[in-house]
């Protein structure tokens, strides 16, 4: 699977982003990190996998595939930070089980904090498509998901969120 429309498409958004609210003297690539770190908490809550006190379900698949979209938006981003414009050998790399896969997210995310390491972003990048393996989305389905919430993203500029 080649990434390069989606890295393509996340540019722009950011490009936008950068020229309207003036932060081109800003390095945010930090702030993107936080914010990977809180959109893969948010689709957390939302799968539940962790919550072995509460017997409600996960949220709907939809709700589920949008959080981990979200996520992808900051995982295209932090990735541009780097230089990176494509992940066509992506390998797709996932633990036993959900809550195994977020901590290990967690930790990938953590260990890129100061430091620009492709190789780590790369492990990153294919944990990440791991655990979309892991919620049982289709490349298919994460595109068009990511293709929708790229529009709303656009949207909501427009309106000014």
């Amino acid at each position: 699977m080649s990434f390069k429309e989606l890295f393509e498409m996340q540019a722009t958004l950011n490009a936008r982003i950068v020229d309207e609210h003036q932060l081109h003297n800003e390095d945010l690539y930090e702030k993107r990190l936080l914010a990977l770190l809180v959109e893969l908490g948010e689709l957390a809550n939302e799968t539940r996998c962790f919550k072995y006190w509460s017997l409600k379900p996960p949220s709907s698949y939809e709700v589920i595939l949008e959080e981990y979209v979200d996520g992808l938006h900051f995982l295209l981003s932090v990735g541009l930070d780097l230089g990176i414009k494509d992940m066509e050998d992506a390998e797709s790399y996932h633990r036993e089980n959900l809550t195994d896969q977020f901590l290990c997210l967690y930790q990938r995310i953590g260990q890129l904090q100061g430091k620009k390491d492709i190789s780590l972003f790369r492990s990153l990048f294919s944990e990440f498509i791991g655990l979309g393996d892991l919620l049982g989305f289709s490349e298919e389905t994460i595109i068009e998901g990511y293709y929708e919430k790229n529009r709303i993203n656009h949207q909501r500029q427009d309106e000014g969120y």
